[in-house]
C-alpha cells in the first residue's frame, strides 16, 4: 500500500545547477533566432537584483519558463534536456490551489495530491510513478533536503506543507537520472525551490474560504547593516468538507538575513513550522455504498497528527575569474507523530488496527563546489566539482494505538545515517551547434541501527558510482535536440538492510533489503521557439529499476518486490501570446511495466498512465487578473493483473481578481468548478469492517476530491 513505508527508485535533477538558478526567476525563455539558454554573469546579475519584483508580480501574465539557463561569460551552457525547467515565482502563485504543495503543479507532468489530512505529507505522481510521500522524487528547499531517509512512514518522506509560495523566487526541476548534483531519491525527477532575500513591498495577506478555511500571511524586508533582513509568518486554520473535520492549524514563519546577489553573497535563515490535525484517510468503496458511511466520513475519527520542523540554513556564493564558488549548509530539527487505521478491524479483531508512528531526528549537511571556466584544444569549458554531506540522526517507533492511546509496542529504533558524495562535470561547446556533458557521480553510505530487537540491530555499507552523459545538437531552426543518459538509485530505509527478524513476531525471518537500489535512464528530447512567445518541447524516456525490497514501516517487515521499466513520451507548451496573457498545456504518456515474468500479472500499481495539463493566465500589474487551470489523472491499475482500475479524475480551479493602484489587491479563488465527485487518490488492498469474514475483503480504498469551494483574498503591498 502506498501510504506505508516503502523503497521504490528514482534520482534526477539540476540545470544550471552550476549556477543555482533557481535563484534568478527574472530569466524568461529567448523569442526568434537567439539562444534561449546564453546568458551572461552581467545578465545573471541584473536579473537576480530584480527577482523580488518579478516574484511579487502574482496579477501579471507570466511570459513562459526558461529551459536550463546556464553559462560563465556568455560562451559555455550547461546541457540538459529537454525535460527541465526553470519557474519563476510569478508564475507558482498565479495558480489557484487547494493546498500549498500543489504550487508545484507548475511542473510539467507532475500530480501533487493528498490521501490524509492535510498536515500529512503530499502524495506525488510523475513519469509513471506512484512517488508515494516522495520516494522517487529529489525535493530541496533553499539547498536543504526535504527528503527523508529510513522515515517511520515512508521511505523519503518529504513533507512540504510548511512551504510558503508567496516567497518562492524561483523553482528549477529535472526528470530523469542525468545530472551529477543529483543524487538519492532523484530517478524519477528533481525539484529545487529558492525562496526570496527581499521583497519590493511589504505584503499582508488574509483569505477566508469554504470548510472553515481561513488565512494570514505577512511578508517584511528592510535594509540592514549593508544587506536585508527578510521575516515572514503564515498562519492556516481548515476543516474540509470531513464529517469529522480535519481541525487544522499550522503555522510557519521564516528569518532570512542576505548581503550581496546570488552570484557574490551570502544568507542565513532560520525556519520553524508546526502543525495538528485530524485525518479522514481513505476509506472503503463498500463502506459508501452500503451506507455506513458517506463520501466524506471516517471510520476511525481519532487519525491524525502533528508535526514540527526547525532550521537554520546558509549559503555563500563567490565569483572570480576562475569561475563560481558555491557553498551551502543546514541542520534540521523534525518531529512527526501519524496515527494511521488503513485495516480497521483486520488485524485485531477488538482493539481495531490503528498504529502510531513516531519519527524524531536531527539532520545536517551540506555542499561545495566549484565551476572552472576555461578551454579545450580552443573550445570553451567548464568543469564542475563539487562534494555533498549529510547525516541523519533518527528515532523511529511504531506502536499499536486504540483512540491514540498506546497498547503496544513494535519497534523502538535508534538510526545514524550518513552519505558522502563527489561528482564532477565537464561540458564543452565543440562547435556552434554542439555541446558535451560527461561526467559522474559516486556516493557513499554508512548507517548503524540500534533497535529494541537486538536481532535487528546491525551497520550496514553501501556505495555506488554513476556515469551521466549528455549531448546537445543545434539550434536549427530554433529547435535544439537533447540526448541524455544516466545512472541513479535511491537509498532503502535501513532498517530493511539490517533486520533479521520480524519484529513482530521473532518465529519469523525477514528478507533483507539492498542498502542503495540503481535506476538508469534514457532520453531524446527537443525544444522549439521558432514561434514568438511558444516555447514547445517533447521527451522520449526509458527508465530501469532494479530489483527492489521494500521495507513496511507499519508492520516492520521487508517485502521484496520486482523490477520495473518504463517507457513513455512527454509534450510541453508554454505559450506568451501577449505580455499580459499566457497559455500552457502539457501531455505525459506512460507504460509502466514489471519486466520480469510472474503469473500474479505484470502491471505495476497506482502507475498512472496519461496525465495531462491545461491553463490560461491573464492580468497586468493593475487592473483585471486570473487564471483558469485544468488538470487530468487518468485511471490507473491497482493491483498487478489489472482487474482493479482507479477511476480518472478531471479538476478545474479557477480565479479571478483586480488589483488597484493603491496596492490592494482582492481575488476569488473556485476550486473545482465543476464540483466533479472523484477521488484524489485511489488504491486496493484487504481491509475488514464489522462482521465482514476474519481474512477481509479486497475492495477499492478511496480519498475523495473535495466538492466546489470559493476562497477570498485581500491582500496589500505597502
Amino acid at each position: 500500500m502506498s501510504c506505508r513505508p516503502r523503497f521504490a527508485s528514482l534520482p534526477a535533477f539540476v540545470i544550471s545547477s552550476s549556477l543555482g538558478l533557481t535563484a534568478f526567476p527574472g530569466i524568461a525563455p529567448a523569442q526568434g533566432g537567439s539562444n534561449p539558454t546564453e546568458t551572461t554573469l552581467d545578465e545573471i546579475s541584473v536579473t537576480s537584483e530584480k527577482t523580488d519584483a518579478v516574484a511579487q508580480t502574482a496579477p501579471a501574465a507570466s511570459a513562459g519558463y526558461a529551459g536550463g539557463v546556464s553559462g560563465i561569460g556568455g560562451q559555455l551552457l550547461t546541457v540538459d534536456s529537454a525535460s527541465a525547467g526553470f519557474i519563476t515565482g510569478a508564475q507558482i502563485n498565479n495558480r489557484p490551489v487547494t493546498r500549498p504543495g500543489e504550487v508545484l503543479e507548475e511542473v510539467p507532468g507532475l500530480i501533487v495530491t493528498q490521501h490524509s489530512g492535510e498536515g500529512k505529507a503530499n502524495q506525488f505522481f510523475l513519469r509513471g510513478f506512484n512517488l508515494d510521500h516522495g520516494t522517487d522524487i529529489a525535493l530541496f528547499l533553499d539547498g536543504m533536503p526535504l527528503n527523508m531517509r529510513t522515515h517511520a512512514h515512508g521511505q523519503g518522506y518529504a513533507d512540504i506543507n510548511f512551504l510558503i509560495p508567496e516567497l518562492v523566487g524561483g523553482v528549477e526541476f529535472h526528470k530523469g537520472p542525468y545530472f551529477v548534483r543529483d543524487g538519492d531519491f532523484a530517478s524519477a525527477g528533481s525539484v529545487r525551490i529558492d525562496y526570496l532575500d527581499s521583497v519590493p513591498k511589504n505584503l499582508a495577506l488574509t483569505s477566508i474560504g469554504s470548510f472553515g478555511y481561513r488565512r494570514a500571511l505577512s511578508i517584511a524586508s528592510a535594509p540592514l547593516a549593508g544587506g536585508n533582513l527578510l521575516v515572514a509568518a503564515d498562519a492556516q486554520v481548515y476543516d474540509g468538507p470531513w464529517v469529522v473535520p480535519d481541525a487544522l492549524r499550522k503555522i510557519s514563519t521564516v528569518a532570512r538575513y542576505s548581503q550581496g546577489t546570488a552570484l557574490d553573497g551570502f544568507s542565513v535563515t532560520g525556519m520553524a513550522y508546526a502543525a495538528r490535525w485530524t485525518a479522514t484517510n481513505q476509506i472503503p468503496e463498500r463502506a459508501v455504498v452500503s451506507g455506513l458511511i458517506d463520501r466524506y466520513g471516517t471510520l476511525n475519527p481519532t487519525d491524525g497528527g502533528d508535526t514540527s520542523r526547525f532550521s537554520v540554513s546558509g549559503k555563500f556564493s563567490a565569483t572570480d575569474t576562475t569561475g563560481v564558488t558555491r557553498a551551502s549548509a543546514y541542520v534540521v530539527r523534525s518531529q512527526l507523530n501519524l496515527f494511521n487505521d488503513f485495516t480497521y478491524f483486520l488485524n485485531d479483531p477488538v482493539n481495531g488496527d490503528q498504529f502510531h508512528q513516531l519519527d524524531q531526528r536531527i539532520i545536517g549537511g551540506g555542499e561545495a563546489l566549484h565551476i572552472f571556466q576555461g578551454d579545450l584544444f580552443g573550445r570553451p569549458m567548464e568543469n564542475e566539482i563539487g562534494v555533498q554531506t549529510r547525516t541523519d540522526t533518527i528515532r523511529v517507533g511504531l506502536f499499536d494505538t486504540t483512540n491514540r492511546q498506546y497498547r503496544s509496542g513494535i519497534l523502538d529504533d535508534r538510526v545514524l545515517e550518513t552519505s558522502g558524495a563527489f561528482y564532477f562535470d565537464n561540458r564543452v561547446r565543440w562547435t556552434e551547434w554542439l555541446r558535451t556533458a560527461i561526467g559522474f557521480r559516486a556516493d557513499g553510505y554508512y548507517a548503524s541501527v540500534a533497535s529494541d530487537t537486538p536481532a535487528n540491530s546491525g551497520r550496514a555499507r553501501d556505495g555506488i558510482v554513476n556515469p551521466k552523459l549528455g549531448l546537445t545538437l543545434g539550434p536549427w531552426f530554433d529547435t535544439e535536440l537533447f540526448v541524455n543518459y544516466g545512472g541513479g538509485f535511491h537509498s532503502n530505509d535501513v532498517r530493511g538492510v539490517t533486520a533479521t527478524v520480524d519484529p513482530a513476531s521473532a518465529l519469523f525471518t525477514t528478507t533483507r533489503a539492498p542498502f542503495l537500489v540503481p535506476s538508469t535512464g534514457y532520453e531524446v528530447g527537443l525544444r522549439n521557439r521558432s514561434i514568438a512567445g511558444l516555447e514547445t518541447s517533447v521527451a522520449l524516456f526509458r527508465l530501469d529499476f532494479a530489483s527492489e525490497n521494500l521495507f513496511q514501516g507499519d508492520t516492520g517487515t521487508t517485502e521484496p518486490s520486482r523490477p520495473t521499466r518504463r517507457f513513455g513520451v512527454e509534450w510541453t507548451n508554454r505559450y506568451a501570446v501577449t505580455p499580459f496573457l499566457s497559455l500552457e498545456g502539457d501531455l505525459t504518456i506512460t507504460n509502466a511495466r514489471f519486466s520480469d515474468a510472474d503469473p500474479v500479472g505484470n502491471r505495476v500499481p497506482e502507475a498512472p498512465t496519461t496525465i495531462a495539463s491545461a491553463g490560461i493566465t491573464f492580468g497586468e500589474p493593475l487592473g483585471w487578473f486570473g487564471s483558469l487551470r485544468f488538470r487530468y489523472f487518468g485511471p490507473r491499475p491497482l493491483i498487478e493483473d489489472n482487474s482493479i482500475r482507479s477511476r480518472p479524475t478531471a479538476l478545474l480551479n479557477g480565479r479571478v481578481g483586480y488589483a488597484f493602484e493603491n496596492g490592494v489587491s482582492v481575488s476569488l479563488d473556485i476550486l473545482n468548478l465543476t464540483n466533479s465527485k472523484s477521488d484524489q487518490i485511489t488504491y486496493a488492498y484487504v481491509s475488514r469492517l464489522p462482521g465482514e469474514p476474519a481474512e477481509g475483503l479486497i475492495d477499492r480504498v478511496f480519498h475523495p476530491v473535495e466538492p466546489t469551494a470559493v476562497r477570498l483574498t485581500v491582500a496589500g503591498r505597502f
